[in-house]
């Protein structure tokens, strides 16, 4: 039988269909949203996979979700665009034998020097003497004097892949870098070019804190008022992770009561966020829309990444970037019992 993957709108760069196609692979449906649902449903209801959309770009009803496993009875396995998959209800997905898979290591490079150039466009000023010169007939340019990242402290919270290279990036500016991660051991961090510190440390001494770990429910809300009061009030917070690690309402309260300088921010609870937010608004903030992974190297990257892992799967492969392997040997049953085949390395 032939295998089946479906998308909505336009993939995220074209390498991904023309990889599909070089060879006999799985039936790839394009799906629109404002198809009519009963459509939409009808060819999701056959799906093998699913390649989901990134969630600024995710509507409802097409989530991740319980709900939407239960009307896709042979779907297999899910995949994110990029590193991040909590659009993906991964406790569901695993009950139901489905493979949760997302393109970690695509867009590490994007991330890292997003987050780096936040660095210095706040301890720069850029942004905000920019907006002076558009609004300000005779500004002060005294005023714009920045800093430098030369003899600085890097707080990195998360030092996986894009940790490492922002870690890697801070020490070519002369920063010295401490890093916060549980689960990975302090010969790990050293090796990645980083002190390990407790996170209370880390907030007390960082001059600039990146985030770089994924949403779970033990990093929401990971950065409240505690956290942001903890900070030295000349350091400065950047956050190119997940929307939800960080209060947003605490952390406007500790900008506009001077206990930090300023923040960098690609990443919001809702996204996009409404124009009119007040952290969008604020004159010690640089935002961007969720950008940080987004370039042309990194677009081709995450789509290449993507479809070839596509191909392992319908292969009968392990996925190189499975995100629950506990759903593994229930996956490999329900593989067998569609396409007649045990995939490699099934349970026996």
């Amino acid at each position: 039988m032939r295998k089946r993957l479906v998308y909505f709108e336009d993939w995220v760069f074209p390498p991904a269909e023309a990889i599909l196609a070089s060879r006999v692979g799985p039936l790839v449906h394009h799906l629109r949203y404002d198809d009519p649902l009963v459509d939409n449903w009808a060819l999701m209801s056959l799906a093998n996979g699913y390649q989901i959309a990134p969630r600024s770009e995710l509507r409802e009803p097409w989530l991740g979700d319980a709900r939407l496993l239960e009307r896709c009875p042979s779907l297999l396995a899910i995949c994110s665009t990029g590193a991040g998959f909590d659009m993906v209800d991964v406790e569901a997905c695993t009950a139901a034998g489905v493979l949760v898979c997302n393109q970690s290591g695509s867009n590490y490079e994007a991330v890292a020097e997003h987050a780096l150039g936040m660095m210095l466009g706040l301890a720069k000023k850029i942004s905000a003497a920019h907006r002076a010169m558009l609004r300000d007939d005779g500004m002060n340019r005294w005023e714009y004097i920045g800093t430098e990242l030369k003899g600085k402290v890097l707080g990195i919270v998360g030092i996986g892949t894009i940790g490492t290279r922002t870690s890697a990036l801070a020490r070519a500016f002369g920063m010295q870098v401490i890093a916060y991660d549980p689960f990975v051991s302090g010969q790990q961090v050293s090796q990645r070019g980083a002190q390990k510190v407790e996170f209370s440390e880390l907030q007390r001494r960082a001059d600039f804190i990146s985030v770089h770990c994924p949403r779970t429910a033990e990093t929401m809300n990971m950065f409240g008022a505690a956290e942001f009061a903890a900070m030295k009030p000349t350091a400065y917070f950047v956050n190119t992770a997940r929307g939800g690690t960080y209060d947003e309402t605490a952390l406007l309260e500790a900008l506009d009561a001077g206990r930090i300088a300023g923040a960098g921010l690609d990443v919001f609870l809702r996204e996009p966020p409404p124009k009119n937010h007040p952290l969008l608004l604020h004159a010690a903030v640089i935002a961007t829309p969720h950008s940080a992974g987004m370039t042309n190297e990194s677009m081709r990257d995450m789509a290449r990444f993507a479809a070839e892992q596509w191909m392992d799967i319908f292969d009968g492969k392990r996925p190189p970037r499975l995100q629950n392997p506990q759903a593994w040997p229930r996956y490999c049953e329900r593989f067998e019992r569609l396409f007649g085949i045990a995939p490699q390395g099934s349970p026996a």
